[in-house]
Formats: C-alpha cells, structure tokens, sequence
C-alpha cells in the first residue's frame, strides 16, 4: 500500500578533517535514532559518514532536516560538525519494518540523486517531490533555511535544539540551560527562531495540504 512519505539523504561535511569521528557518529546515530522514533520511520548510516532517513510522514521533511543539522552543529568540537541533507517527498508502498537498503522507490532515487547534486555546489539542503511540479516558493524557502542554518553557532543550534524538542518557556530553557531568561531571549532572536518556526509550519501544511503524488 503506497503511502506519503520523507526520504532524507546525507553525508556529512569534511569528515576527514574531523578528529574524534567516533564522538560524530555517535551523535550522528542518536539524532537519526530520535527522529525515526518519533516519526515512526527507520534510519541506516553507511560509509562512515553517510546515512539515510524514511519517515511516514512527508511534511516532517524540513522539520527533520533541521533537527538533525542543528545537533550536529551543537555537539562540534574544535572544527564545525554539519551535514549535507537532500529531501526528497512523495508516495512509496515502503514500509517502516524494511530496510532501507532494498528501497528503490522514485522517492528514495531522487532523494540520492539531490545529494548528488548538493555534492557539487555550496548548497547543504535541497528538497525534491517526484512526479510534483516545481514549486519556486518552496525552493526560495530551503535556500533560505540552509542559510540560516550555516550562520548558527553552536549557541544558536543548542537553542533550536531545546525549542524543536521541547515546548519550554523562555524561564524553563534558561533553567535546564544555566543561563538566564534574557540571555535565552537573545539567543532565540540571534537564531531567527520565530521566523525559522513559522517556515517549519508553513511547510509542513503546504506539503500536507497538497499531498505527494500518487
């Protein structure tokens, strides 16, 4: 039975100029093992710095994406963790009990095939919908996420981070953080939160309201 659903693809930037790349994967494994379980889909990591990610829910697409770049860019050591991450939306009779690695599906081609692309330009998200036409205001939207997302500093990642996860007020993040409430405020604001959280659920009832293809 076809269903809608996301397929993320990525790898993640410069590895080999990363030092402790057990300390990366292991953050790597445990926020691709967050987002399937909350998402109900299944992860596969390969080549070291490679992954996959199949979610039963299209419009989590941009949501995911974010969450996983923004814990990587938390956890950096000394040089910069991120990742190159190709989203790809539409319908599959996938099913979250198969591997990943048997999938060969328009959805999970596509998505392979943006990373391709995104390997070959300075671009580090990139969102496709097989058999849908191109979408030019959705496009615009990705660029300006991926652009956000390069500006953050760990600080700001940490602060998306509590606010993807977490439906905390200003007060309560400041206490799990050891901080105080202004210097949450500034954090927030520094990392265009309230813009970012709005483009998340725009997307999310754009992608929902249209439906893939069948």
């Amino acid at each position: 039975m076809r269903q809608p659903i996301a397929v993320l693809t990525g790898d993640v930037i410069a590895s080999r100029r990363i030092a402790d790349t057990q300390a990366l994967y292991r953050e790597l494994d445990a926020i691709l093992g967050r987002l399937a379980e909350h998402y109900g889909g299944r992860f596969e990591r390969y080549r070291g710095d490679g992954f996959q990610l199949a979610l039963p829910v299209a419009g989590a697409a941009l949501d995911a994406a974010v969450a996983l770049r923004a814990a990587l860019i938390m956890h950096s050591d000394e040089r910069r963790w991120d990742a190159r991450v190709a989203m790809a939306v539409g319908s599959d009779d996938w099913q979250a009990e198969r591997t990943l690695a048997s999938a060969d599906g328009p959805v999970f081609v596509a998505s392979g095939r943006a990373l391709d692309a995104l390997a070959e330009g300075a671009a580090h998200l990139a969102l496709t919908r097989p058999g849908m036409p191109g979408d030019a205001a959705l496009t615009l939207l990705v660029r300006y996420v991926d652009e956000l997302v390069d500006g953050w500093s760990r600080y700001s990642a940490e602060i998306v981070c509590l606010s993807l996860w977490h439906d905390d007020s200003q007060q309560a993040m400041a206490e799990r953080l050891g901080i105080r409430q202004p210097s949450v405020h500034k954090r927030l604001r520094t990392a265009r939160w309230a813009l970012l959280d709005d483009t998340l659920d725009f997307f999310r009832h754009r992608l929902a309201t249209e439906g893939p293809a069948p």
